[in-house]
């Protein structure tokens, strides 16, 4: 065999059976190679944070790592937003770049990166980084990445596959064995945890994603319930379950002007799965973490450990299995009618969202209002698209998310600026057909900087200041951008239009955008960060 088919058996060995791809030139062997099985799924993607992003979505809804497909320094360039966003959600996945050959990246073609190599550029946003020397080393480094990509929560792994590694005859790699053992909480943790929970302070769990769906939420919720704590989930949640008949979270507040009041009645708390809370910017007199300094912070379990193990550990401790936690009603919202804003927008989708849909938000401002109001929909899955700050995850995380569970409908939240980043998702939407309605909330603005300028600016804003944050000159029209992508589109400007047209997508099957042209007022944030000045 050659390099290529060794890589493509380590990968198959290890179940990763899907490839979101932007291959070049330096990939062409490997490419050959997985056209010719019917093991791997192999989505094609325009542009290379598109199928980072993509892997990312497949990988919080799958449970295991995609591979992607890059090519070259400038393409895994290309990649990083969302490779890091993916890093900050602690998901697994295998990164595939392809470099020049071994015996030709000394001449320095313009491939080459001007002061350095790809795996300096990988480092930083992977936990495991190798570049292959010969033909058999691919296939057996490829073993090690679907095997390490698997301990804990999840790792970004990033393999560089110089093209003759690809071509030249290797030897079989080591069969993939399973994931790199996942340590388990000692015994004085859980008991000095569960001492904490006995001691009648005022506290509260915080849970990061892996405790917040399945079988940790479950247990998260029990826990709660039978000690009296307060249960939290982390702002930047990567997947957590909610709606109807779910455990109930109440999520930390992303605004440091919310997330102070918010924990300033506590006295403990207690890390499960996640860190302790801190501001996203440090501001002009605003602590800068969200943590008032008299609580006491105790970690049960960071994202390396076995999560379950110690919830359902913690929860024998306690004596919680029988216990009974607080789960989310059903809200009975109404119908609305009129302008079009986010909170039209959040009824309906209480209204409409159907039973066990997966809910991508990147509506950055106007999520605010839809997050609340979609609590008490029917029971859904939650991904927030921006775990690590880098917007332009939303679209390609719906198209994974889509990939990874093509039986469950998928409702996307995305805000217009953030969306331009990666619109090339749309075609890789309409060419797999998969099954995503997007809600496009145009409101032609980078709302969240209007909200962050007023911390720092005096006065009122000028036409220079508006010229940067603003998107209506000239207005981007998402109908025709996605009809040109191959996704039906329609446009809403009142919430009855909207109503109707989202009710129509989620009774169909396949792609659909609805462009919702809402009427937003950040007047209220803007006054908050004010009073905090």
């Amino acid at each position: 065999m050659n390099g290529a088919q060794a890589l493509l058996m380590a990968f198959t060995d290890a179940g990763l059976d899907t490839c979101f791809g932007n291959p070049g030139t330096s990939e062409m062997q490997f490419l050959y190679e997985v056209s010719q099985t019917d093991a791997v799924r192999a989505v094609l993607c325009l542009q290379e944070n598109t199928a980072t992003g993509a892997a990312d979505g497949y990988a919080r809804m799958a449970g295991k790592p995609a591979f992607t497909l890059l090519h070259v320094g400038s393409g895994f360039a290309n990649s990083i937003a969302n490779i890091h966003n993916a890093g900050r959600a602690n998901v697994p996945m295998v990164n595939v770049v392809g470099a020049n050959a071994t015996y030709h990246q000394v001449n320095f073609p313009e491939h080459e990166l001007i002061n350095g190599r790809i795996t300096d550029l990988a480092r930083v946003v992977s936990h495991w980084t190798q570049e292959a020397r010969t033909a058999s080393e691919l296939g057996s480094l490829g073993a090690q990445a679907a095997r390490y990509s698997r301990m804990g929560a999840g790792k970004i792994c990033t393999l560089v596959a110089p093209t003759d590694c690809h071509w030249d005859p290797a030897v079989a790699p080591p069969k993939c064995a399973e994931p790199i053992a996942t340590p388990r909480i000692p015994e004085e943790t859980i008991q000095e945890v569960a001492a904490l929970l006995s001691n009648g302070r005022k506290t509260a769990i915080l849970a990061g994603a892996s405790a917040m769906h399945g079988d940790g939420a479950e247990l998260a919720g029990r826990i709660a319930a039978r000690t009296g704590a307060d249960l939290l989930g982390e702002s930047w949640a990567s997947r957590f379950a909610r709606g109807e008949g779910n455990v109930l979270f109440r999520q930390v507040p992303y605004v440091a002007e919310m997330a102070l009041p918010f924990f300033a009645s506590y006295q403990q708390l207690i890390l499960v799965g996640t860190s302790r809370p801190v501001v996203t910017f440090a501001y002009q007199g605003i602590p800068v973490t969200k943590v008032p300094e008299g609580c006491t912070t105790t970690t049960l379990a960071t994202i390396d450990h076995d999560i379950l193990a110690a919830l359902r550990d913690l929860a024998h401790a306690v004596d919680a299995l029988s216990a009974s936690p607080a789960r989310q009603p059903r809200t009975q919202a109404p119908v609305p009618t009129g302008t079009l804003t986010p909170d039209a927008v959040g009824r309906s989708l209480c209204v409409l969202l159907p039973e066990d849909a997966i809910l991508v938000d990147e509506a950055i401002t106007m999520g605010l209002t839809t997050f609340e109001h979609t609590k008490g929909a029917r029971r859904h899955d939650y991904l927030h698209a921006g775990c690590g700050g880098a917007i332009g995850g939303g679209l390609p995380l719906a198209l994974g998310a889509a990939i990874a569970c093509p039986q469950r409908k998928v409702v996307a939240l995305q805000a217009d600026g953030s969306a331009m980043y990666t619109n090339q998702a749309l075609w890789s939407i309409a060419r797999e057909n998969a099954d995503v309605t997007i809600v496009l909330l145009r409101n032609d603005s980078y709302a969240v900087l209007h909200f962050e300028l007023a911390r720092v600016r005096e006065g009122e804003e000028n036409d220079k200041m508006r010229s940067l944050l603003d998107l209506d000159g000239p207005t981007i029209d998402w109908v025709q951008m996605a009809q040109s992508q191959g996704v039906p589109a329609s446009r809403a400007t009142t919430a009855e239009e909207f109503h109707q047209q989202l009710q129509a997508a989620l009774a169909s099957r396949g792609p659909r955008l609805i462009e919702a042209k809402v009427a937003q007022d950040i007047q209220p944030f803007i006054n908050l960060v004010r009073r905090g000045r």
